[in-house]
């Protein structure tokens, strides 16, 4: 992880109708870092990411990804950035080397190139022999990381990554975040939103977001830190879930 900002943004806002789903946030990424984003549902996370990746306009604030203007340059932002939504975003009646071909097309790999990455992608994601398998007939958690290496094809500097565990069994998601973490010892960026305790605590740092608010930001000790100095001696350590507890209430709904 390097001090180079990929993501540097002030007072973004995002309104709909009358309804603010951003709220004026301002936050900046650091190149290789890990960030994470948690919230109850409905807090401002994915309109966040979709603002971030060019897919969605704010309507008002500033915005520098991979320093480029987002509110002037997103289209030439999106060549370099990988997105996976929150629900499974491959075709489940083509195989996996098709759905890999169809994705390589559209983020424009090169033909040479893609053969390359294709083959890497079914080694990473473990799929060697089943390259011809319909993806409808992957388990859970093979769906998943085809799905992520699939937004890797094109050799991204940013990945945003929404809720992309979302339903997938424990071990699954252990083997998706190592690789999380080779893609950012690599260098890459990778933007994350979880409900999941224990993989927000893998982020470098974590923004915690209510009603289109960002209402903290450091590290996952660093916030532990500062609610353990309110706490009684010989009180039990706090954890994440307590942290979220304490900052956004009852009221915010469940991470």
């Amino acid at each position: 992880m390097t001090s180079t900002p990929v993501i540097e943004v002030e007072g973004l806002t995002r309104r709909f109708g009358d309804f603010c789903a951003v709220d004026h946030v301002s936050f900046a990424v650091r190149q290789g870092e890990v960030f994470g984003f948690l919230g109850a549902n409905g807090a401002g996370k994915s309109t966040t990411i979709r603002m971030l990746c060019g897919l969605l306009a704010p309507t008002s604030g500033k915005a520098r990804v991979l320093d480029l203007d987002l509110l002037t340059q997103s289209e030439r932002v999106k060549p370099f950035v990988g997105y996976m939504s929150q629900k499974f975003s491959l075709y489940p009646d083509l195989t996996v080397v098709e759905n890999l071909e169809f994705f390589g097309g559209i983020y424009r790999v090169p033909p040479r190139r893609l053969r390359e990455r294709q083959a890497w992608a079914v080694e990473m994601a473990g799929l060697s022999g089943k390259e011809q398998v319909l993806t409808a007939e992957l388990s859970g958690g093979l769906k998943q990381r085809l799905a992520l290496l699939a937004a890797l094809l094109h050799e991204p500097r940013l990945l945003f990554l929404d809720e992309p565990t979302a339903g997938v069994a424990p071990l699954a998601r252990r083997a998706f975040w190592s690789l999380i973490h080779q893609l950012s010892h690599a260098g890459t960026t990778v933007f994350v939103t979880s409900h999941y305790m224990d993989e927000v605590e893998q982020c470098d740092r974590i923004a915690l977001m209510s009603r289109g608010r960002i209402v903290a930001l450091d590290t996952p000790e660093a916030l532990k830190a500062d609610l353990r100095l309110g706490r009684e001696p010989g009180a039990p350590e706090p954890t994440l879930e307590d942290v979220f507890v304490s900052l956004l209430g009852g009221s915010a709904g469940a991470p």
